[in-house]
């Protein structure tokens, strides 16, 4: 072979599942700069190798694409991998002791953050107080989330910074929690984050870059090859994603950026794209921007999601739009402009209302701005009235949601919305048979990044208390094919790359994960216990899993 046509890797003896539909299964695959270039059986694709190639032997294991994490917190996700790990506290003992022992190893002065904390695994399921870290926790800021992100617990420290007291007033669009008495209890809901977030101190590049490295190796040993950057939110997040981006810029300048990302910026915002000429996937095929991302209400957990009925244990609520969604007309407006300057529209949506008010707004865009590929999305679209499900196919509105939170919302859903509203929650068959199109993600720091608990999640519905072993809400399980699918194909249409990624074909780049375990051929209870061996981007091993793969020349 000449010096053009030379393959530079070759990967055989493999049980390929291509998300071709031309080619559906396959055993070997070529590469060449970093994009595939042959797709086939192991004898025609090693005629293609020359002395130079590197031959990667796949023993017969399972090949899929690389995953494409539709919804990720990168930043926020890798900076939780360094602090204080609150999810699996089965107690306000066991939390209160996790924030003091971190505490102990924190400077003077220094904020503790993230956290991840689930009330819903402690008996009783309370929300925590001030004043139940304030004596562990004198000379530290305390300003640790909720798994689902939309609250908060301040200590006191961190509410004297920010000047919280008594008389501070309700913010629209989110709720300080008080006690009887009228004094904050350190819970901050949505909107009202602000309050304490505007006094955090922005993180130093190295912090940056420290996050994002931490969280691409958390992803890469779990065979996500691309994750789409939801950002953040508050007053800061257009600014905190900017620091971010910065943060990706620097680390693709030094070979270091390893995953391929997308990065969207808060509707609100999107001005400052438009002013610059950015359109969607702007840049080059590790790092592109020029999406944007709204929010319609908060979440389940913290009973800020936005249903028409009230919620079955909180009756005074029903939730409420989010602080942007309170002005219809000026969201709206943001869509339009946004649409205008090219940038394709993500909206987070949990409750009923919520939902519905978006498909309106979307449908609104539609007639009124004509026809055109814009990918609309829903983030999460959670909790939907039956009468809605048609309308993401009919709207060309794509579900983006996250298979994981249904094991994990399952355990205690029914208790805030009851049985007839589950029947549509985390609704992904209906909406597959209704000829929506689905991407997956995690929605990580909020929940694991493994596509793996996903698929599990999406096929079983079986929730993380062990209550539900023929699944939650069981006549809404999908298939492992539908849901690999929606990993790799659906999430790679939603951020309109899939003409890059996906799928394993001639001419896409060379993203794909060996597994340990064949999935499609596995009882799917045991799919959570597959483990990823090998993870390939652009045709480099950027993760081994105990050098499970064997590479040699060519002879």
């Amino acid at each position: 072979m000449g010096a053009q046509s030379r393959v530079d890797i070759i990967a055989v003896n493999g049980k390929i599942w291509t998300e071709n539909p031309s080619q559906p299964e396959a055993e070997a695959i070529a590469v060449r700069d970093h994009r595939i270039v042959a797709v086939g059986d192991s004898a025609a694709i090693r005629k293609l190798a020359d002395e130079g190639t590197r031959v990667i032997d796949l023993q017969s294991r399972r090949v899929v694409p690389g995953f494409n994490d539709a919804h990720v917190h990168f930043f926020w996700g890798g900076q939780g991998l360094a602090s204080v790990q609150l999810r699996d506290a089965t107690s306000e003992t066991e939390f209160r002791k996790r924030i003091a022992d971190f505490a102990r190893t924190q400077p003077r002065g220094e904020w503790i953050v993230v956290g991840n904390w689930d009330e819903e695994k402690w008996t009783p399921a309370r929300l925590p107080t001030h004043e139940l870290i304030d004596d562990v926790t004198p000379d530290n800021p305390v300003w640790v989330n909720r798994s689902d992100g939309h609250m908060m617990l301040a200590n006191a420290l961190a509410m004297k910074l920010a000047g919280i007291t008594k008389d501070t007033k309700d913010v629209p669009g989110g709720v300080i929690v008080r006690d009887k008495d009228g004094n904050p209890t350190g819970i901050f809901k949505d909107a009202a984050k602000d309050l304490v977030e505007r006094v955090i101190p922005p993180p130093s590049d190295q912090q940056v870059d420290s996050a994002i490295l931490a969280a691409q190796q958390y992803a890469l040993e779990n065979g996500v090859t691309s994750v789409q950057d939801m950002g953040f939110t508050g007053s800061k997040a257009t600014d905190m994603q900017a620091l971010v981006v910065r943060g990706y810029q620097r680390l693709f300048a030094q070979n270091k950026l390893k995953v391929r990302v997308s990065a969207r910026f808060p509707l609100s915002k999107y001005q400052r794209l438009a002013d610059l000429g950015v359109m969607t996937n702007f840049g080059n095929d590790h790092l592109v921007i020029g999406s944007v991302k709204a929010f319609a209400d908060g979440s389940l957990g913290s009973t800020t999601a936005w249903f028409f009925e009230p919620f079955t244990d909180a009756p005074e609520t029903s939730g409420g739009p989010s602080d942007e969604l309170r002005n219809p007309e000026q969201m709206y407006a943001n869509m339009v402009g946004a649409d205008r300057a090219g940038l394709h529209i993500a909206t987070h949506a949990i409750g009923d209302r919520a939902n519905k008010t978006i498909l309106d707004l979307y449908e609104r865009l539609e007639k009124e701005d004509g026809d055109a590929d814009r990918r609309l999305r829903i983030e999460h679209a959670q909790h939907l009235r039956p009468e809605d499900i048609p309308r993401f196919a009919r709207l060309h509105v794509i579900a983006s949601v996250q298979p994981y939170h249904c094991i994990d919302d399952g355990r205690w859903a029914e208790k805030r919305i009851g049985h007839q509203r589950a029947l549509t929650t985390y609704a992904f068959k209906s909406l597959l048979d209704a000829g929506t199109t689905l991407a997956f993600g995690s929605d990580w720091f909020v929940a694991p990044i493994d596509p793996m608990a996903g698929i599990y999640a999406a096929t079983t519905r079986r929730t993380l208390d062990g209550k539900n072993p023929d699944g939650w809400i069981p006549e809404q399980k999908i298939t492992v094919r539908q849901a690999v699918h929606a990993y790799t194909v659906g999430s790679a249409y939603a951020e309109s790359q899939e003409s890059e990624k996906g799928s394993i074909e001639r001419g896409k780049l060379a993203d794909f994960v060996v597994l340990s375990g064949d999935i499609f051929n596995l009882d799917p209870v045991k799919i959570e216990d597959v483990k990823v061996d090998v993870t390939m981007s652009g045709g480099e091993i950027v993760y081994e899993r105990g050098k499970a793969a064997t590479s040699k020349t060519a002879e």
